[in-house]
């Protein structure tokens, strides 16, 4: 939150930022290329504005979590408290911001002919999978950032790659059979990967059109697994060095 404190501006650019990487993605993806995969604007403009607010989620959490520890030294040194409060409430603080952004995306969403419906109370659970696989996600971060602090500047162009491979800005099933040397098979395996699934479930829930149609079911088994893997998994491997942090 500090990088934005002397803007004037303010936590404004919290909503801005995503906003305007989505109009310059739109302009590549949806304009030059061809990305958008037979979606007329109606449909594709909420398809990315959602795919870019889910993902920065992730982002952000992810980000925030490889220097939650190394960044905090001197607080872990001082004070003797559980380490893992530190990426939890760091992914708790994306996951505010992301609930303030949604007031925005409702209302892109809504000008765009996607009127509120029952679906839309399914965003509640794929945000709280989402929240569980980000905080599990955090603390692996964290605590290989803190015993690796070069890992900050590698991480994002970690994220950059991972976010063309999880069809942010293009559905990736078009993209893959648009692709002539790539096999199928690919689309599957790219749309089970966990920043993926929590995007396509949000459009699923909150756009109709033929890309809603397109979404599995199974991507829910998808969504619930990661979260269960991620976050148990994370929480155990980020505890088993909790004696160790700050020290060295």
């Amino acid at each position: 939150m500090a990088q934005y404190s002397q803007a004037k501006l303010g936590q404004l650019w919290q909503v801005f930022t995503p906003l305007l990487n989505a109009f310059v993605y739109f302009l590549i993806f949806g304009m030059l290329i061809g990305g958008r995969g037979g979606m007329d604007n109606q449909e594709y403009i909420p398809f990315l504005v959602i795919g870019v607010f889910i993902f920065t989620f992730t982002q952000q959490s992810v980000l925030s979590g490889v220097k939650s520890i190394s960044g905090n030294l001197g607080l872990v040194r001082a004070l003797h408290f559980p380490r893992a409060s530190l990426p939890i409430s760091f992914s708790l603080q994306q996951l505010q911001q992301l609930l303030y952004s949604m007031v925005v995306l409702v209302i892109i969403v809504v000008c765009f002919g996607h009127l509120p419906g029952w679906s839309w109370f399914l965003v509640i659970p794929v945000l709280a999978l989402q929240l569980l696989f980000n905080v599990g996600l955090a603390m692996i971060m964290a605590r290989l950032g803190s015993s690796t602090p070069d890992l900050v500047q590698l991480m994002p162009f970690v994220l950059r790659t991972w976010m063309y491979a999880s069809g942010v800005m293009f559905p990736l099933r078009y993209m893959v059979q648009k692709a002539e040397d790539v096999p199928l098979w690919m689309a599957d395996v790219l749309s089970a990967n966990p920043a993926a699934v929590y995007m396509d479930l949000v459009r699923y829930a909150m756009i109709d059109g033929n890309y809603h149609d397109s979404v599995p079911m199974t991507t829910w088994w998808w969504a619930l697994g990661w979260a269960v893997v991620v976050g148990v998994g994370g929480f155990v491997y980020f505890w088993k060095a909790e004696e160790r942090y700050g020290r060295g």
